[in-house]
């Protein structure tokens, strides 16, 4: 078992710093994984209620989960722990997020299914590939991605933006704009702005 503990884990990857294949860091997280796996098998082997969804979010996550929080299962997470839900966060079926990096979800935000955002990045030394760089992803207020969508390490996409269908997000998205393809490129401004009273 590793001596490394959760909020040592967190600080570690907050900087950005390797989680290097083998070493006490990366023992933690695959320990972590299990506790991860167990909820989610929970959460994901049969009805759940609504109340029940949350309530097991909270249990994965460490934190109380918002009432206005809805998940449809299946939904997996291979860590949980660096993951943060805003209020009135919808998050549609068959959604995988690798949040040992840290994802933020801010308030209002809906996930397309089958999106996939992704912290983690694999060494390019074909000798050193078991090491893996944490890059946080933060989605803001009020965004929409659609269907099957993948956010990969380090992006920020802003609040108000709406990412299209099966697009790949390589690189932060401005906020109150449409972005579609792979990779994901401007398309056009969304004609709102968030951050005016609706």
């Amino acid at each position: 078992m590793s001596a490394v503990q959760l909020q040592d884990f967190l600080d570690h990857v907050a900087t950005g710093a390797v989680i290097a294949g083998g070493s006490e860091h990366h023992v933690f997280m695959h320990h972590a994984a299990q506790d991860a796996f167990r909820i989610t098998a929970e959460l994901n082997a049969g009805y759940r209620t609504p109340e029940e969804v949350r309530a097991l979010l909270g249990r994965l996550t460490g934190r109380p989960v918002h009432e206005s929080v809805t998940v449809f299962p299946p939904f997996h997470s291979e860590f949980g722990k660096n993951l943060s839900l805003g209020e009135d966060v919808f998050i549609n079926l068959g959604c995988r997020f690798q949040d040992t990096g840290g994802i933020t979800i801010g308030d209002g935000t809906l996930i397309g299914h089958g999106s996939t955002v992704t912290t983690l990045n694999h060494a390019v030394d074909p000798h050193r590939r078991a090491d893996m760089v944490p890059a946080p992803v933060v989605i803001g207020r009020k965004v929409w991605l659609g269907a099957g969508v993948t956010v990969v390490p380090g992006v920020t996409i802003g609040d108000g933006a709406i990412v299209g269908a099966g697009a790949v997000v390589t690189r932060d998205v401005p906020p109150d704009v449409v972005v579609a393809g792979v990779p994901a490129r401007l398309v056009r401004a969304t004609g709102h702005d968030v951050s005016a009273p609706g």
